[in-house]
């Protein structure tokens, strides 16, 4: 098709064509244009469908804040829905198309909800969908899953990378207009660092859309050689492309840079977008205005844009919606439309000013005191009917409209903090408030000066004084000449007559009516009448519709607007891509892995790993004729009960807590007593919550006087670290103690079994004597192996076997697994994984993280009498009272089936043999289960109701979820070795 709107000048390269496809149809665009722009130029007006209603629409506005003109871009894996088609930057070869709509854009059958509308209204689905309540599973949200949404995924996987940065700057400039320009030119001038980050990919702002002139030079002109002085200055980042999405605590900015999105496919190496984390010494606002539109009967049709929008694409993209167009306004502004139009070509029909003592300033008819009552048109604007100052009727034919409503200043991200904007009544909007993000500034029209001249001088000014604060000199240039137009207008919201709906949020299809019948339903505050309905709640976040609703619920609350409130502004800005936030997080990358000092040789013997928090950990060492995961965790089990096994067991974490008062401390963190721990010796710990529930256990060594090391359960490293410096920093400052994690400084492995001590007596230097006399069981101390390596050395069991902890620096585990593995030859020395050290912690009836769910007790795991009354430590208290201290409390058992094949389950409920199977028989559940290769049987630990006075007992463990009903005996949770002979041995 011919570019039959296409206009005279503009910025785009002409030189060039660029072929691209809407809907399948080929157009020809150029070098400059954004997708919407070259729609336009060929003639194109009807560009998407609405959210409820499917109403035909096109395009409203040639910025960020577009409702209507959404498309899908690409095809196959880089399908990308939901996309502004005023913001995409046209290349040769894109691929566009229509979404939310079926089966095409013209034919739309699920336009037939307008149809509907009286029974679609405001909160329809609050009332509709409530009866019958059996409904909703099987009609109801099938039906609306299958109409939500608007446009569609790919569902395969994205073959481009994003990526996360960090920035610095004294001065972060958001917006490059001619406000952001004269602010980088002072600061960059001056020697700042300084940020200039803009949105568009063409910096200027509006000066890129208007035909004003700055030093008898015409303002895009002046804007390329602003940009031009920036970009040779090597204080100054320039970021086109780049929206700041957000401002957060501490001046510090998210920004969203579209790096490749112009392309059809990313450079090699290149990344697809970037999400920077911008840190900030001072902040800059100088993002503008948003035009606002009126609301009037059928004011959503294909052809009615703003005014502000339509001069945009006929002075830079030079396109126009049609030949023919007529101007909607309140103000001057849409004079300037009107006047710029005229100028490249364009017939206006007329202006149609709702002010009485309107001035003429296009050299076209003026209709003053006019208003538009209703337009028609199926799929684009053809005729517009008026209701004249005389009060006669008019119909004016004409193919576009371009409407004004006065301009919004851009405050979102003076909001983002839950500050809230001023109403400034001279410009008939809100301004930024004094609850500033701190270390914000704003300027030009986003603080409410809307002439170029004033938005060239509040930026000047506003970074100057930041400079000032910054202890920077400010360069002194001469501010440049621009016009200096007063803002003229007459708040005018919408047109009370006609009889058609008048539309505000365009996207989600809300009305005037809509308004009123939140009002009429008592939904009157704000926040309420927003999600009654459904009014800014688009894509575009009520860029284009929040005012008109504000304003028409205070006519009627009878209020003002600033009375009526506004609602809070949250980041993002503008939507953002889920594979930004995610960056190079995904697949192998979604998840750190951290891993073990023996992962090399454990990957060399075969070993199967899993994931245990962020470690990647060895859970079983498959042999040659190993089929089954249990048969190599059964081996591994009796091979450690038989001979020795080793274990790495770094993962666990590991605190080293020094001071004159560590001993003191640890007696205020561990419920049981730690001051009188004698050096040399480790004791098992109690680590209780502030409300009395366990929170962690594990051993604590103490290796001199004011020297002691923790070791914590692996998935509460972190938590309890954290722990211990609230402990410290806040609940008892004045002690002498200091903390460190040392989980990552020191490998660690578990040595267990009966000829455990054999084979470490082979590495550890003659020197040190291992013997149970003189290291017995719960001893610990620094040895040396190999002939000088330092190391420490902990008799401790987890397996309820002999066994130690020997642990060295970190850069010397694979070396020591690959010494342990060669010195224990002799032994038959076997290494075990996850899987085998869970089963005998089982066997011997230790608790672990199944155990410390965060709901239990010291009394509930059998540890009571751990709780000293002797001391106060943090929980003792709360630990105490009734509700967890009740006679049928929950207490740590075993549990044997009946038969010895049949499983045990975790999470299974135990019930009385006899009686019913619900909840409110419930007598207690499995935490941990495994098969015993000792026992040659299915065993279990859990909690049981009274479960020590109930050895024996038989009971009914059931599982609903997998159909499990079996009967089990209650045990002792110490299957293996009960007395603990041979851990002492």
């Amino acid at each position: 098709m011919s570019q039959k709107n296409r206009l005279p000048g503009g910025q785009i390269d002409r030189s060039q064509n660029l072929d691209f496809t809407f809907d399948g149809k080929r157009f020809t665009g150029h070098p400059g244009d954004t997708l919407a722009s070259a729609l336009m130029a060929n003639g194109v007006r009807l560009m998407g469908r609405s959210f409820k209603y499917h109403r035909p629409r096109g395009v409203l506005t040639s910025g960020s804040e577009e409702p209507n003109a959404l498309v899908e871009l690409r095809s196959g894996a880089r399908q990308e829905p939901n996309t502004r088609a005023t913001t995409a930057e046209l290349f040769d070869g894109l691929e566009a198309r229509s979404q939310n709509r079926w089966p095409s854009l013209t034919f739309d059958a699920m336009a037939v909800n307008d149809r509907f509308s009286n029974f679609l209204t405001a909160g329809f689905y609050y009332k509709t969908f409530m009866w019958p309540a059996a409904f909703w599973e099987k009609l109801y949200e099938p039906i609306i899953r299958k109409a939500a949404g608007l446009g569609s995924l790919s569902l395969e996987e994205d073959p481009d990378s994003y990526d996360k940065g960090y920035l610095h700057c004294d001065l972060l400039i958001v917006g490059a207009g001619p406000a952001g320009l004269s602010a980088a030119l002072t600061a960059g001038r001056s020697g700042a660092r300084v940020i200039l980050a803009d949105e568009d990919f063409a910096m200027g702002g509006r000066l890129n859309a208007e035909t004003f002139a700055i030093d008898d030079t015409a303002g895009a002109e002046w804007a390329a050689a602003a940009v031009a002085e920036l970009h040779g200055m090597n204080n100054v980042r320039l970021m086109p492309r780049t929206t700041v999405i957000g401002g957060f605590d501490h001046g510090i900015y998210g920004a969203v840079e579209r790096v490749s999105d112009h392309l059809p496919t990313p450079a090699p190496g290149k990344s697809r977008q970037i999400l920077w984390r911008v840190y900030t010494r001072r902040a800059l606002l100088c993002a503008g205005a948003i035009e606002r539109p009126i609301a009037f009967a059928n004011n959503d049709r294909p052809g009615i844009l703003l005014a502000g929008a339509m001069r945009a694409y006929a002075n830079r993209w030079a396109a126009t919606p049609a030949q023919k167009v007529a101007v909607f306004t309140n103000n001057d502004d849409g004079h300037r439309t009107a006047r710029d139009l005229m100028a490249k070509g364009v017939r206006v029909a007329a202006v149609i000013d709702v002010r009485p003592d309107a001035p003429r300033i296009a050299d076209c008819e003026l209709l003053a005191g006019a208003q538009v009552i209703d337009t028609s048109g199926r799929l684009g604007l053809s005729f517009v009917k008026l209701r004249q100052a005389d009060g006669s009727e008019r119909i004016i034919e004409c193919g576009a409209l371009g409407v004004s409503g006065g301009w919004n200043p851009n405050v979102h991200l003076t909001c983002h903090q839950r500050g809230r904007p001023a109403w400034n009544p001279a410009i008939s909007a809100f301004v930024p408030g004094t609850d500033l993000p701190q270390g914000q500034s704003v300027a030009g029209a986003a603080a409410g000066a809307f002439s170029t001249h004033a938005a060239l001088r509040s930026g000047a000014e506003q970074a100057a004084a930041i400079l000032g604060d910054l202890g920077i000199k400010p360069d002194k240039a001469r501010l440049p000449r621009a016009e200096d137009a007063p803002v003229n207008i007459q708040p005018f919201w919408h047109v009370t007559e006609g009889r058609g709906r008048a539309w505000l949020d365009q996207q989600n299809d809300v009305t005037v009516k809509d308004v009123k019948l939140a009002h009429q339903e008592n939904f009157r505050s704000v926040e309420h009448l927003k999600r009654y309905t459904t009014l800014g709640m688009a894509t575009d976040q009520g860029k284009t519709s929040n005012m008109g609703g504000l304003a028409i619920m205070a006519e009627l609350a009878g209020k003002s607007i600033p009375g009526v409130g506004t609602t809070i502004f949250r980041p993002p800005y503008t939507p953002v891509a889920m594979g930004t936030l995610g960056g190079r997080a995904r697949g192998a990358h979604f998840h750190p892995v951290r891993e073990t000092p023996s992962h090399i040789w454990a990957r060399e013997q075969g070993a199967v790993f899993v994931e245990a928090g962020n470690w990647l950990r060895a859970q079983w060492f498959p042999r040659p004729g190993e089929t089954h995961w249990r048969q190599s965790v059964d081996r591994e089990v009796r091979a450690v009960r038989g001979s020795v096994g080793v274990c790495d067991v770094t993962t666990l974490g590991k605190i080293d807590v020094q001071g004159t008062d560590a001993a003191a401390f640890l007696n205020k963190v561990y419920a049981n007593g730690f001051a009188k721990l004698a050096v040399g010796k480790t004791r098992y710990g109690l680590m209780l919550r502030e409300d009395g529930i366990v929170m962690d256990d594990g051993t604590t060594a103490r290796l001199a006087e004011d020297h002691f090391v923790m070791t914590t359960t692996t998935a509460n490293a972190v938590p309890v670290y954290r722990h211990l410096e609230f402990v410290r920093q806040c609940l008892f400052p004045d002690m002498d103690v200091q903390l460190i994690s040392t989980t990552e400084a020191w490998a660690q492995y578990a040595v267990a079994g009966p000829n455990a001590r054999k084979l470490l007596q082979k590495i550890v230097d003659p020197g040190f004597d291992i013997s149970n006399e003189a290291f017995p069981f719960m001893a610990c101390g620094a040895v040396t192996i190999c002939g000088g390596l330092r190391a420490r050395l902990f008799r401790i069991s987890f397996s309820g076997e002999l066994a130690y902890e020997i642990a060295v620096p970190t850069r010397y585990g694979d070396a020591l697994i690959r010494r342990l593995m060669a010195a224990g030859e002799e032994f038959d020395v076997t290494p075990y994984g996850t899987e085998a050290l869970g089963v005998m912690r089982i066997e011997k009836g230790h608790a672990a993280g199944n155990e410390l769910n965060g709901t239990t007790t010291a009394l509930n795991l059998r540890m009571g009498r751990m709780v000293s009354k002797k001391k106060d430590a943090i929980g003792s208290t709360l630990s105490e009272r009734a509700g967890l201290n009740t006679p049928d409390a929950l207490a740590l058992v075993g549990f044997l089936p009946k038969l010895p094949e049949e499983k045990v389950t975790a999470g299974g409920h135990l019930m009385n043999r006899e009686g019913p199977l619900d909840a409110k028989h419930d007598q207690g559940y499995v935490t941990s289960a495994c098969y015993s290769p000792i026992l040659n049987s299915h065993i279990g630990i859990g909690y049981l109701k009274s479960g020590s006075e109930r050895m024996g007992e038989r009971l009914r463990l059931v599982s609903p979820l997998t159909g499990q009903n079996i009967e089990v005996e209650v045990v002792s949770a110490h299957f293996v070795d009960p007395e603990g002979d041979r851990l002492r041995a």
